[in-house]
């Protein structure tokens, strides 16, 4: 392959002709973030030029593709908001939308493109295949495919069909370079020696990718392909397979490709399924927002402005062109991707927010019982929450305090909070807070501050034993608000216990 000095181009858009592009995941295991910022560049695309988005499932490998993978990806995507114009459940003029429910339109276009002369039977062996391969290797030739089932003659054809081999279909690829132009890379030249033929339907009959992908897209009429950039080898072949579709009749274009940039994990290594951080249902199960997730992955390989990195989906496809898209590598950092959550997290209005906290105030996520959550006291600490999170999974450690009946005991924070002293300011505490005004929190916070001016202690020390003593924790929501939601009666009722295990 050699790269071509041609800049980055705009994606071609026809006069008239409305893009139409497609996402066309395999249904095996659980959905990967790259997957899914893959998705969320052809949707904005076609949101961004008033164009179709296809939704397809690859499913034509019946040992690896699992129904239970196949409704994540629909649950993922409906989760996620990223809507389809055509797919499973949506419908369209090219249904069945699944590969698995389209063998006999690939077995058709098969036996087209062998009777054309376009493909051939390869009845070479995996043993030979590889003696070959090897002696390649040795002279230092190129180790593809070398041709040898390309012109048989129809006596040698016979001859090892008496023999009972098994034969492949192979696509002929045309003995002569291949040139198209990225919408990411710019100007691309593959030679010969670099793309050998390759097989497309396998020996018991079963349609490899090689074959099903380019035909679902040219009987789909798929403008534009943007995919991972691991896929970038086989644009030549698919290329030198979409001419031969449009002379059998069976395509009327070459879509346009873009192939996007690796998304990198640690150690400068692709993010791959197995790496932890790469499940979407990580995050979903963390309580990331989804637009703080797609803004987030959004940012792998594409920006907003220099200076924004925070926006809505709305914003995205306002601006999003695929000319824009970095070819280089994007490496995935997490911290980077929690503080842009935290900050969709803080763009929710209120109402909004305690809403979307409600899965992680109930069970298994919450550890207070059902009949102590209290919806007011909720409520009335969501607006103070809202500006601490990070994912909304945190929630249920920040406010337990209000809905248990004794705050979670962590032994750390209990020594980090309780030294020597700490008996003698809790009663000067409890005593000022007994006698203070509980109808806002700034009588609350004068009257903790008396007591550490009393015992020579600044704020800050004076209220740490006060917030593990009601909440269990040194960090928390803002303590006098928090003071003020629970209660006088249980605020001094766990200061009260606080004395007494200090007393023990």
């Amino acid at each position: 392959m050699a790269n071509g000095p041609s800049p980055k181009l705009s994606a071609p858009l026809e006069q008239g002709v409305p893009p139409r592009v497609r996402f066309c995941p395999s249904p095996t295991g659980n959905p990967h973030v790259g997957l899914v910022r893959t998705a969320l560049f052809n949707w904005a695309f076609a949101r961004h030029n008033r164009g179709t988005m296809v939704f397809r499932i690859e499913d034509t490998d019946a040992a690896r593709d699992s129904e239970e993978s196949y409704d994540q990806l629909l649950d993922s995507l409906r989760w996620l908001g990223l809507d389809w114009d055509e797919g499973p459940e949506t419908g369209g003029p090219h249904e069945p939308y699944r590969q698995s429910q389209r063998m006999d339109i690939y077995r058709d276009v098969a036996e087209k493109l062998l009777a054309g002369g376009y493909a051939y039977r390869c009845y070479c062996t995996v043993t030979e295949l590889d003696e070959r391969r090897e002696a390649a290797r040795a002279a230092g030739r190129p180790s593809g495919y070398d041709g040898h089932c390309r012109d048989l003659s129809d006596e040698r054809k016979a001859a090892y069909e008496r023999e009972g081999r098994e034969s492949i279909v192979r696509f002929r690829m045309p003995d002569e370079p291949i040139t198209f132009t990225d919408l990411v890379r710019g100007e691309l030249t593959f030679t010969p020696d670099n793309v050998p033929d390759y097989g497309i339907v396998r020996a018991n009959g079963a349609p490899l990718y090689t074959l099903v992908n380019p035909v679902d897209d040219a009987l789909m009429d798929i403008t534009h392909v943007l995919r991972g950039e691991d896929l970038l080898s086989s644009t030549p072949r698919q290329i030198a397979l979409y001419k031969a579709l449009i002379e059998l009749g069976v395509a009327h274009r070459i879509p346009a490709f873009g192939h996007l940039p690796y998304v990198m994990g640690e150690g400068n290594k692709k993010l791959s399924k197995r790496d932890p951080q790469a499940s979407l249902n990580l995050y979903r199960e963390r309580g990331f927002l989804p637009e703080g997730l797609l803004n987030y992955l959004s940012l792998l390989g594409w920006s907003f402005s220099a200076d924004q990195d925070v926006f809505s989906l709305a914003e995205m496809v306002g601006k999003f062109d695929i000319a824009d898209v970095n070819a280089n590598p994007a490496r995935f950092d997490l911290k980077k991707a929690e503080a842009i959550n935290a900050d969709h997290i803080r763009r929710l209005d209120v109402k909004a927010f305690a809403e979307a906290c409600e899965p992680w105030l109930r069970a298994p996520h919450a550890n207070w019982e059902p009949a102590d959550f209290d919806q007011a006291a909720w409520e009335a600490i969501a607006p103070y929450a809202q500006t601490r999170l990070t994912v909304l999974s945190d929630i249920t450690a920040n406010v337990d305090f209000l809905f248990r009946t004794e705050p979670v005991e962590d032994e750390a924070s209990w020594q980090k909070a309780m030294k020597e002293g700490s008996d003698a300011l809790l009663r000067t505490a409890r005593a000022k807070l007994a006698a203070a005004d509980w109808s806002g929190p700034e009588a609350l916070k004068d009257a903790v501050l008396a007591a550490g001016e009393e015992h020579g202690l600044k704020l800050g020390k004076a209220q740490a034993p006060v917030r593990v003593a009601v909440t269990g924790r040194t960090v928390g929501l803002p303590l006098f608000e928090s003071l003020q939601i629970l209660g006088r009666e249980k605020s001094l009722a766990r200061i009260d216990a606080a004395l007494a295990k200090l007393g023990a």
